[in-house]
């Protein structure tokens, strides 16, 4: 039986509602709120509620307390930002995503990136994670354990690349605190402010962020439905000599489709006809077919470095991730791991090895494939009809690449959402610049056939010219 959910608390309602005004700016910097004692009443609730709301928002930072005087609204969080480094501001749209993905609930949250904890609370790893048994070969008195990771492990990821026709030693794989991890290793190792990189459009948009906090010139290449446009590519390539190019080929996010064999030969013979380097991650992989073609495996770590994740499927709280490659760049990055962060952590890294080692990660991995399999196909069905159009049938992974017709304000479709508790991922802020691409939004295949989400898509799509 599924469990009641719990309804939300008054304190964190009244927080939502403020601060949602606040980032829209309906509530404007230096806004004076009204008193404890007018809000209360106008909410109808208890003083104690108010002054415990107005106090958390001046905990977040939203607004500001003068004695005597009341309370202010302080700005948009993400207008906070010093003057000093410029390329966090133009980052700002991606923090926003990230901060009301990680900080606030809802009711619906079909613009986040990973699946419900339910699905993971309900399998038989949830047991597993809370048992004293799965560390129980953890040794201490290693310390902070090899800086390449926990070996075993490794061996295990070496098998799994064997699989997926990727040939790998255990000495080309080191471990990390997750895949944004490996692509933060590679940036600070392989590029310098000013070079150039060419990404997936539409892309990674956590990526994005990395890049220019680095201030690296980030130049987008078209994604089509079988992968990177080999021409865009080409053009691309020949005009700003990029030095990398970060791709997701199969299960890409946010669109959902994989790259074709045919189109990944073409974009490999194109990085060693321009001397750049590919960066190909599959947080996926796992779920897919290990027989799905891989640039890597095409390559071999000639001109492609891999990246891997556990996190996507058992728990976005559990960062292990690994790259794997060329042995001289894996060295370099490990050095550098270990100029930063020492190491990463063996606890988690012996949990993932327990698990696989023990077969639960095998069977865990068949239930969710059967499941995410199932959602898949039911939020197909469920999304065509209430109208909404695909740009990408999605090949595997979590996501559908939905589109927002003309007619509709993405913004103001977004803010609607908000405000009755569904979260939404733009299709804006997967992009570097407007594109030909028409308006999207990416959606979690998990929440798709959310009835509140599906009823609120039926509602704004009724009266558009486009639809049907």
């Amino acid at each position: 039986m599924s469990k009641t959910p719990k309804p939300i608390n008054l304190v964190e309602t009244i927080i939502e509602r403020i601060s949602t005004m606040i980032e829209s700016s309906t509530l404007k910097p230096g806004t004076r709120l009204q008193s404890i004692r007018e809000a209360a009443k106008e909410n109808a609730v208890s003083k104690n509620t108010m002054a415990e709301a107005y106090d958390r928002l001046v905990g977040i930072g939203y607004l500001r307390a003068k004695q005597g005087s009341g309370y202010f609204v302080i700005g948009p969080r993400h207008t906070v930002v010093p003057d000093s480094i410029p390329q966090q501001s133009e980052a700002i749209s991606v923090i926003s995503l990230l901060r009301q993905q990680l900080g606030r609930k809802f009711k619906v949250p079909i613009g986040d990136g990973r699946l419900p904890y339910s699905w993971i609370e309900d399998s038989e790893i949830a047991a597993f994670f809370r048992s004293p048994k799965s560390l129980r070969d953890t040794n201490l008195r290693d310390g902070y354990g090899s800086p390449m990771g926990y070996l075993p492990l490794r061996e295990r990821i070496a098998v799994l690349l064997s699989e997926r026709s990727i040939q790998a030693d255990p000495s080309q794989v080191l471990l990390t605190n997750g895949a944004n991890h490996a692509m933060d290793l590679i940036i600070r190792h392989m590029l310098v402010a000013g070079d150039v990189v060419l990404v997936d459009e539409p892309g990674y948009y956590p990526l994005f962020g990395k890049l220019t906090l680095s201030k690296v010139t980030i130049i987008g290449v078209k994604r089509l439905k079988d992968g990177p446009d080999p021409i865009d590519f080409a053009l691309k390539a020949e005009k700003y000599k990029p030095k990398i190019f970060f791709t997701q080929s199969l299960a890409h996010n946010p669109t959902g489709s994989s790259t074709s064999i045919s189109v990944a030969h073409k974009i490999l013979t194109l990085v060693e006809k321009h001397n750049i380097l590919v960066v190909e991650d599959d947080p996926f992989a796992d779920v897919l077919a290990p027989s799905t073609p891989r640039m890597a495996a095409l390559d071999q770590f000639n001109r492609v470095l891999y990246i891997g994740t556990f996190s996507k499927t058992l728990s976005a709280n559990l960062r292990v991730g690994y790259v794997a490659g060329n042995p001289d760049i894996i060295s370099a990055l490990c050095d550098l791991k270990m100029l930063t962060m020492v190491s990463s952590s063996e606890f988690g890294e012996r949990l993932v090895y327990n698990l696989m080692v023990n077969g639960h990660y095998v069977r865990h991995l068949r239930q969710l494939k059967k499941r995410t399999d199932k959602a898949r196909i039911q939020a197909l069905i469920d999304l065509e009809d209430v109208g909404v159009k695909l740009i990408f049938q999605p090949t595997g992974g979590y996501y559908i690449w939905a589109e927002i017709p003309k007619s509709l304000d993405e913004f103001m479709l977004v803010q609607s959402a908000m405000e009755q508790g569904i979260f939404l991922a733009p299709g804006s802020v997967f992009a570097l610049t407007e594109s030909n691409y028409p308006a999207a939004m990416r959606l979690n295949i998990a929440h798709a056939s959310n009835p509140l989400f599906l009823n609120f898509m039926s509602e704004h799509l009724k009266n558009c010219p486009e639809i049907k």
